[in-house]
């Protein structure tokens, strides 16, 4: 297992959230959207000019911005 920020995984990768740090409104901004530590996550799509990602978590797409997305740990199985 590897550890790296939702921001630099590549389309159709999976990995699981281990921290989401930034902001105290960022923070809770991400946590609120469903984006917690334990949580599995899957990047589905680049937008053309890599930002924003669109992810899915929980059931659901949510899109995130770049700047977003690199305050989101991950840990991705190898």
């Amino acid at each position: 297992m590897s550890s790296n920020t939702l921001d630099k995984l590549p389309i159709g990768a999976t990995a699981t959230v281990t921290n989401v740090q930034g902001d105290p409104q960022l923070q809770q901004r991400i946590l609120e959207m469903g984006v917690l530590p334990g949580v599995q996550v899957q990047v589905v799509r680049y937008a053309p000019l890599g930002d924003p990602i669109e992810i899915k978590v929980m059931g659901y797409s949510l899109s995130l911005r770049k700047a977003e997305a690199k305050h989101i740990s991950v840990e991705v199985s190898s």
